[in-house]
């Protein structure tokens, strides 16, 4: 590991937001107004993200009455206070530039579903499988 990498490296967040493309985001950002220092949020798609350790950067859309409205942000700034996923989206691109021409639902991106099973729920479910099986052949 060069120097450099070991100064990038020193500047990340340990807490860094997990999001991906397609995402549904609320942003959080410290605006400062002269003196005083507020939160404002900011609401859209993340259409994309590059970069990497430090310099890592993701572009979030949203529309303003009407008007597109994007914006970027850096990962591991001290300006962006927290990001939180809203909804998941199901895309299959890593940039989603497309939806800049795009009005109305066509612009929309379609929500991602989970269907987690955890370990201690499968477990059970095997056993009673491989019981019922034995019952069936005794």
């Amino acid at each position: 590991m060069n120097q450099l990498e070991r100064i990038q490296r020193s500047f990340t967040k340990k807490s860094a937001p997990i999001f991906e493309i397609g995402d549904t985001v609320r942003v959080h950002v410290k605006v400062v107004e002269g003196e005083k220092e507020r939160i404002q949020v900011y609401e859209g798609t993340v259409i994309a993200r590059k970069g990497s350790l430090n310099t890592e950067t993701f572009t979030v859309r949203k529309l303003s009455y009407g008007v597109g409205v994007e914006r970027i942000f850096p990962v591991h700034s001290p300006i962006v206070s927290k990001v939180d996923v809203v909804r998941q989206g199901r895309v299959r691109r890593a940039k989603l530039y497309y939806l800049r021409g795009k009005k109305g639902r066509f612009a929309k991106v379609e929500e991602r579903e989970f269907v987690g099973v955890s370990k201690s729920s499968a477990q059970p479910a095997a056993s009673t499988a491989s019981g019922e099986e034995e019952a069936a052949t005794a």
